[in-house]
């Protein structure tokens, strides 16, 4: 297992990840291109080159030197940053490598004296909702937006830094 930073090279990698990992959540909650094209299972590598350009850093999980996860992060402010599109291969599900990027980047925060992290998940995703609690994320707020065909559940993690 090695994780490591993202490059502009990384970019259709990123976007394969981020795409095929999302694939089972947009038929769960039948979330479609039409009514929701910037969703993750729709990511394209141009969508991360945007993210890169805004100054996201991405984070690869390697397996057998092989990409099959991977995470995103931003720091909009000096003391807060956003745990964007984690992201794990189906068949590299439940092994940890999930938790291991999300503890990946609580270090990585707390090196940077960061002191909240912050999460939207799709609200009705209870079995992702339970996840993130196990993690330590507590609920802040839930927000039904007009462009979306579901509610977005809002969580932070308190670091101590």
């Amino acid at each position: 297992m090695t994780i490591r930073s993202a490059t502009v090279n990384d970019f259709s990698v990123l976007a394969d990840i981020i795409g095929s990992a999302n694939k089972d959540v947009a038929q769960q909650f039948n979330i479609t291109f039409e009514n929701n094209p910037k969703h993750p299972s729709f990511y394209t590598s141009e969508l991360v080159e945007r993210d890169f350009l805004r100054g996201e850093y991405y984070f690869i999980y390697e397996s057998d030197s092989r990409p099959v996860a991977c995470v995103a992060y931003e720091k909009p402010s000096a003391e807060l940053a956003y745990l964007n599109r984690l992201s794990v291969s189906p068949e590299h599900r439940k092994r940890g490598v999930g938790e291991a990027l999300v503890q990946y980047i609580f270090q990585l925060a707390k090196h940077e004296k960061i002191k909240t992290i912050s999460i939207g998940i799709i609200g009705e995703h209870v079995e992702l909702h339970r996840w993130y609690q196990k993690l330590g994320f507590k609920d802040t707020e839930h927000k039904q937006f007009a462009h979306l065909p579901f509610s977005v559940q809002l969580m932070t993690y308190q670091l101590d830094v």
